[in-house]
């Protein structure tokens, strides 16, 4: 299931290239799903992976704009729950043939949620 989330606060100015956001607590996101937010007019699928790492991709599947946030994850794919395009959580490349995702930089601030854009 996927939340979508207005970005709380900025970090470092206004909205482009390397700045950081702010997107609350990272107890929204369930051990082993994603989440989708909307962080600077852009869908952005957070998740938590059951070892406790955090990855960030575009929320929107390439093929034919699936809900991301929304598949199914294991320690290194996330598959689209259209069309089980995979998708690898470190790189966002497709292992399925079709275009990757936007991979974005994500990390914990404590247990805060912290992407950069």
């Amino acid at each position: 299931m996927s939340a979508s989330v207005d970005v709380g606060a900025e970090i470092e100015g206004g909205i482009g290239a390397g700045v950081e956001h702010r997107l609350g607590s990272i107890e929204q996101v369930p051990f082993g799903e994603g989440r989708a937010f909307d962080v600077a007019g852009q869908q952005v699928a957070v998740f938590r992976i059951r070892d406790g790492r955090v990855r960030a991709l575009s929320a929107v599947c390439t093929h034919r704009g699936g809900p991301i946030a929304d598949g199914q994850t294991d320690l290194r794919v996330v598959l689209c729950p259209l069309h089980l395009n995979a998708f690898e959580l470190d790189t966002g490349c497709s292992t399925s043939g079709a275009a990757p995702l936007q991979r974005y930089d994500v990390r914990l601030d404590g247990d805060e949620i912290v992407l950069t854009v």
